[in-house]
């Protein structure tokens, strides 16, 4: 996935590797006889309240509820490669093979009887689809029989087992609801979030799954389920979680907006601005609603001058505010507030980013426009073009020392991306500009920079 604020969990339902798994007929008669016991057990207690139902019993049924889930699987399991499966399933073939495309990623699909099997590109199993189940509930039945079990177990000698199921259903719900995110299906993989929350708040476990309560609400809102996810991202405010720089407060001022709840909408952008300046999603929400509100665009900068009060030395909040005036249209005021991110941080690359970013943009705004004219407008085009020529050579400068000062590889490739366009359209006005032109062209084509 793009980096789409989506929160990643770590895949917790690796199987053991050389476990004997049942097969689904052995499963389902696991269940029935495990069902079967507890039906027995509740109704002796029920007769006769003396006769106290173990936690065994229920543990007893639990386990055999995931041995029903596990077992279309087989002995697969995320993250395995193709070497391993093959000596672990030997003779169990896949019915057949095909390439597909999930999500933009390719993968190679096997498909087996019970189940199907996605590998990536390097060999790796990196998704099990079961698309025949021994029951469609296993989960759910089990997350109950494991509830059962902990009120059960009055002295707590079963805790970190009754524990450890908890969480192994809980996990299995998130990697369902990768998967349906994965297939497309937005609606169901915030249900299988949501449950996967509801498993780890399972007494006695009782814990709150903060990434998995902010997945619900991100793909309820990719969904267009605005009520749905703004239930969820309320939730996590009052956990505290508000994901990457904040951006539970971004989603929480869009929901709402979307509703029509502008004031409250805007109260959670602001409270979030004040706790995350640095976060580009709350403040472009902010932008946008003071551009379209008419509203008095000062709110933004007193904000960021109490942001700046509590933290001089933070370079970043004049990175911010130069930001702020460029969505305004503010050149001065962005350019100077660019220059001071630089100069509270020297080795603070991002002023000269957005500097550079700044000039760039605007060097594509004046291509378009001077684009746009007719034909017998020479005298407006040459002009433009001047004033083209202008823009790419300032932002020549600010890129060239973020790529110098920057040690983050990854942007200084980014940079040089930039570089690269800017020195194609000046390479003709000299020689220095085509000599860097094929310098970054030539980092460009190797795909990283150093």
């Amino acid at each position: 996935m793009k980096r789409i604020l989506f929160a990643a969990a770590a895949i917790l339902s690796v199987q053991v590797a050389f476990a004997q798994v049942k097969s689904p007929e052995a499963a389902k008669a696991a269940v029935e006889k495990a069902v079967a016991a507890t039906a027995k057990a509740e109704n002796a207690f029920a007769a006769n309240p003396k006769k106290v139902v173990k936690f065994g019993v229920y543990l007893a049924e639990a386990k055999a509820w995931l041995d029903a889930y596990n077992a279309p699987v087989g002995n697969a399991w995320v993250g395995a490669d193709q070497n391993q499966l093959n000596l672990l399933m030997g003779s169990v073939k896949p019915l057949s093979s095909e390439n597909v495309e999930l999500g933009g990623t390719a993968y190679r699909k096997d498909i087996y009887k019970n189940c199907n099997y996605y590998f990536n590109g390097n060999g790796m199993l990196a998704m099990i689809e079961i698309t025949n189940p021994v029951y469609e509930d296993a989960l759910d039945k089990a997350l109950v029989a494991y509830s059962k079990a902990g009120k059960a177990d009055t002295k707590a000698q079963k805790t970190k087992d009754i524990c450890l199921g908890i969480s192994d259903v809980a996990s299995k719900y998130v990697d369902e609801a990768y998967n349906c995110y994965t297939f497309g299906d937005l609606k169901m993989a915030s249900i299988k979030f949501e449950k996967a929350v509801e498993a780890k708040a399972t007494a006695p476990l009782s814990e709150v799954d903060s990434t998995s309560l902010y997945n619900a609400g991100f793909t309820a809102w990719l969904a267009g389920d605005n009520d749905r996810a703004l239930n969820f991202f309320l939730k996590c405010r009052e956990v505290g979680y508000f994901y990457e720089d904040g951006e539970v407060y971004s989603k929480l001022g869009d929901v709402l907006l979307k509703q029509g709840k502008t004031q409250e909408g805007v109260e959670y952008l602001k409270e979030g601005f004040v706790k995350f300046p640095q976060s580009q999603s709350i403040l472009i929400n902010l932008i946008n609603y003071y551009l379209t509100s008419g509203e008095n665009t000062d709110e933004l900068f007193v904000l960021l001058n109490k942001a700046k009060a509590n933290d001089p030395k933070n370079a970043s909040l004049w990175y911010v505010e130069g930001n702020t005036h460029a969505k305004l249209g503010h050149e001065e005021e962005a350019i100077a507030a660019y220059n001071e991110a630089s100069k509270v941080d020297p080795k603070y690359e991002y002023g000269y980013v957005g500097m550079g970013v700044y000039f760039y943009e605007k060097m594509i705004a004046i291509a378009e426009e001077a684009n746009a004219l007719d034909y017998s407008k020479w005298r407006e085009y040459d002009a433009l073009i001047e004033k083209y020529y202008v823009a790419a050579e300032q932002a020549v400068e600010p890129f060239e020392k973020a790529y110098e000062i920057s040690a983050d590889n990854g942007l200084k490739y980014n940079v040089a991306q930039y570089l690269k366009d800017i020195y194609f359209r000046l390479r003709n006005k000299n020689e220095a500009y085509n000599v860097n032109y094929e310098k970054y062209d030539a980092i460009v084509k190797a795909g990283k920079a150093e």
